[in-house]
């Protein structure tokens, strides 16, 4: 019998790059491993077309959609990317000194429904007090005029198309808008004296925040296209176990310390210090390490409206054990 042809985006990171190169193989599938190195690029796509049978997909989309009632794709508990954000608020320091100050601000964002932006308001909520339903969302590009994704529609949420004509940034440093908040950091950080991220010493806070909480942000999970699963229920088993057998050679290979992997002249004591801080894997699979953060976010989603009631993260993602 032969193996089942899939096609799987993602991008190419260290821990697709086994999968990507055939050294690791999803018993039972052949797969077309298809490179896309922006997630919004392979978002949109798969949004409009579902062209790819399996991906890495938003958390934030992928819930919200289910939430909606789309049942295009099943999730698997494997997650491409996971990022802290607080040092991904950055704001004009002519006008906001501390997180207090953001409320009734103006605050810039890519896309109000991205999952880096669900994760930062839960986070200025819940851990600096900040009143959410005071703020003015303004949608757009960080370092373009143009749109960004599909413009979110939410009646309970206080959100403008940027439609000035500026960038943004360029909104953030003339102070016509007072933070920008997303994936990404404006062309002006770094540049414009008054454009600071408002944690300078973001890397000590995330630190204090894991700690605390034990979460480390989930940005991404893998999708599979229902229709297969519900024909050929295996395949969530023989992929995930592929991812993780791809993610665990490359923290293998950064380990190996004889000869440095990445351009991190400092990857040793980086290492060292997140043993110190997650006392192992800093990125595992699977539902039970992540239940916290997966939880969190599901609660950032109802309490934002984005979905009306919490979903159980049985019902969110398939089996694969």
């Amino acid at each position: 019998m032969s193996d089942l042809s899939m096609a799987f985006a993602s991008g190419l990171y260290d821990r697709m790059q086994a999968l990507h190169s055939k050294e690791v193989k999803a018993a039972g599938i052949e797969l077309n491993f298809v490179v896309v190195n922006h997630p919004r690029d392979l978002f949109d796509r798969q949004a409009k077309t579902t062209e790819f049978d399996s991906s890495e997909l938003s958390a934030s989309e992928y819930i919200t959609g289910y939430a909606k009632g789309d049942r295009t794709w099943v999730a698997i508990p494997v997650f491409p990317s996971r990022l802290f954000r607080h040092g991904f608020i950055v704001v004009n320091t002519d006008k906001i000194k501390s997180p207090a100050d953001l409320n009734n601000a103006r605050i810039g964002v890519q896309l109000y429904t991205m999952t880096a932006a669900v994760y930062i308001r839960g986070l200025l909520q819940d851990e600096y007090g900040v009143d959410l339903s005071t703020i003015k969302w303004i949608e757009g590009s960080l370092n373009s005029s143009a749109t960004y994704g599909h413009p979110t529609k939410m009646p309970s949420a206080n959100i403008s198309i940027n439609k000035s004509g500026k960038s943004l940034d360029e909104l953030l440093v003339a102070g016509e808008i007072d933070a920008v908040i997303g994936a990404e950091v404006p062309a002006s950080l770094g540049r414009e004296t008054h454009v600071q991220r408002l944690f300078p010493d973001f890397k000590e806070e995330e630190k204090k925040y894991y700690r605390k909480t034990g979460i480390f942000p989930i940005m991404h999970v893998v999708v599979i296209r229902r229709k297969i699963y519900e024909q050929e229920r295996w395949v969530a088993k023989s992929l995930f176990h592929a991812l993780e057998a791809s993610k665990n050679i490359a923290r293998d290979r950064m380990l190996f310390l004889s000869t440095l992997r990445y351009m991190l002249p400092w990857l040793p004591s980086e290492l060292d210090e997140i043993e110190e801080v997650f006392g192992g894997d800093p990125w595992p699979y699977g539902i039970k390490r992540n239940r916290k953060t997966l939880e969190t976010l599901v609660k950032h989603l109802a309490d934002q409206g984005m979905i009306e009631e919490v979903i159980p993260l049985e019902e969110l993602f398939v089996a694969v054990s």
